[in-house]
Formats: C-alpha cells, structure tokens, sequence
C-alpha cells in the first residue's frame, strides 16, 4: 500500500465538524494550535454557526484545525513513513499538507496559516469577488468564457476532468456565466464563497503573505510535497516563500496534482479532515486509486481495513 495524503481547503468547512474528535487523544492537536494561534480556535471546530464559518479567515482556521487534528491520528495508523509518497493540499489544503511533512513546523504552520487568512479575508473585502464552477468544462473552454469578460474573470482551479473554478469582479462573472452556453459549457453553478479567490483580485495579499512568511524555518518533507502552483512534487525546503506568496494570485493545478501524485506511484489517496470534495475529484481523475476519506475518528477503521 503506498499513500498520497491530501488536504482539504475553504469550501468543505461546516458547523460541528471537529465535534467527533472531541473525545479522542489526537484532539490535543487543537488544543495546541489554540495556544499557537493565541485566541480560541477550538470553538470554531465545535460552536460556530454556519453564518461564522462563511467569513473567509474563519472557514480557513477551522478547516486546518479540523485536518490537523485528523491527521495526528491517521498518521498513527500508516505505519513505517516509506508508506506515504507524497502530500498535497488543496489551496489551504497546501499549508496543512507542508505542516504535515514536516516542512513547515506545527506552531509556525498554524500562526502562518491565520496571517494567509487574514490577508485574504481583506484582499476579498477590499475587491469583492465570485466564484463559479463550470461543470463539464474543459481547460480550454473555460478560458475562452472568461475571455468573454474583458479582463475582469481568470480561471482560478482546474479540478477534475469536466470540472473547472472560475474567479472575477461580480460584473466579469456574470458576463462569463452568460457566455457559457456559447462556448459549450455543460452547466454553470455559483458558489458560495466571499471572494474572488487564485486571481490578481488577491494581488494586496501577497505582501503580508511573504512578510509572514520572512521568519518561517523550513525542514525537510518526510515525503515530497505536491505545489498546487505547478503541480510538481518538491522534497527540498527551498521555494517554498515564493511558491505560497504567488499561489494566491495563480490558478490551482489540481486535476496535474492527482494526475503526478498517482504517477509517484500512490496506490491509495488517503483524504484527511472534513467532507469528501477532494474523494470525488480524485475518482474522476485517478480512477484506478483508491480513495479513503477520514473526517471523523470512526473513519479510521477504513484506513486499517484497506492495510491489512
């Protein structure tokens, strides 16, 4: 059995969704990002309401607590590391993945990931933006419908086969989605998210993006970490500042992800923290991988079932 271990990003967060690891050892994982992070976080895994969880630096926070704490315990069950070829993340899910190397530290990880989250929570307040996924798309014709919107639309994630994310201005959307039965899109679907996420819109982010990161120790990955950026698997601490500070602005290679993950040789792709989004992605793109999602601590006899 040889494992690529993904991540989650914004999108997948919901209310409650850290309650089932309440009562589990690895929810110390939490207790500890809390205190590194230094203001409560737990309760965002545990109380907050779905109207809190839409705000884009909470959602963020939640969904790497959750991970984080899953990942303590489904690390336990994977035996010698030589079994993990490589991690990757999606958007977030990047910074969860790096932490889960090993190649960025736990504490320097979290406070990290709560700077990204705020710079981009006041770049999409700054330049309020949408989303859209265009489903049974391709790369191409994605790119032709945000050419229809005079520079104000990008494409933001190339997912899976028939599923592309577009990003823009409000006006550059709704100009794209009009254009979509034109070039042949299957069906557009709005999402809901507050901003225009892995576009120029997040440019103002980039700067404390990089000066959070100025202080940051890197160590070498315990298996290679997958860029989003270019979708190429890094086992070095080098580039990784440039990397993250860029990713924010530039197109998230997910469908290359799985496609270079599987080629490491992963014979299983083991989905760590809450939802299935990356599972179902993963079964579109790397059918011949099996796929394990572990969002909750009774998930992870499908782990121990799947190695004996």
């Amino acid at each position: 059995m040889r494992v690529a271990v993904v991540f989650p990003g914004q999108g997948t967060q919901a209310p409650g969704m850290g309650q089932p690891w309440r009562d589990h050892p690895s929810w110390a994982v939490a207790e500890r990002a809390e205190e590194a992070f230094g203001e409560p976080l737990t309760s965002l895994v545990v109380d907050a309401p779905a109207e809190q969880l839409a705000r884009t630096r909470d959602a963020q926070l939640a969904v790497l607590c959750t991970s984080l704490v899953a990942w303590d315990a489904v690390k336990d069950r994977l035996g010698d590391s030589g079994e993990v070829v490589g991690f990757a993340g999606h958007s977030l899910g990047q910074v969860t993945a790096l932490i889960a190397s090993g190649a960025l530290g736990h504490d320097d990880g979290v406070r990290f990931a709560a700077r990204r989250a705020e710079a981009t929570q006041a770049a999409a307040d700054a330049a309020p933006g949408r989303m859209a996924a265009l489903l049974g798309a391709t790369l191409e014709q994605a790119d032709a419908v945000c050419a229809s919107a005079g520079g104000e639309c990008w494409v933001a994630n190339d997912n899976a086969p028939g599923q592309v994310v577009i990003a823009g201005t409000p006006a550059g959307i709704e100009q794209a989605l009009t254009a979509t039965r034109e070039h042949g899109v299957r069906r557009a679907t709005p999402l809901n998210v507050g901003g225009a996420f892995h576009t120029p819109l997040m440019r103002p982010a980039s700067d404390p993006i990089d000066a959070a990161l100025a202080d940051v120790g890197w160590s070498p990955p315990a298996a290679p970490v997958m860029s989003n950026e270019d979708a190429q698997a890094y086992d070095d601490t080098s580039g990784w500042r440039e990397r993250l500070v860029r990713h924010v602005t530039t197109l998230v290679r997910w469908r290359e992800t799985m496609e270079n993950l599987a080629a490491l040789g992963a014979t299983h792709l083991v989905e760590v923290g809450h939802g299935t989004m990356i599972a179902g992605l993963a079964k579109r793109t790397i059918p011949d991988v099996t796929v394990i999602n572990i969002a909750t601590p009774a998930d992870l006899e499908n782990l121990t079932a799947a190695r004996a």
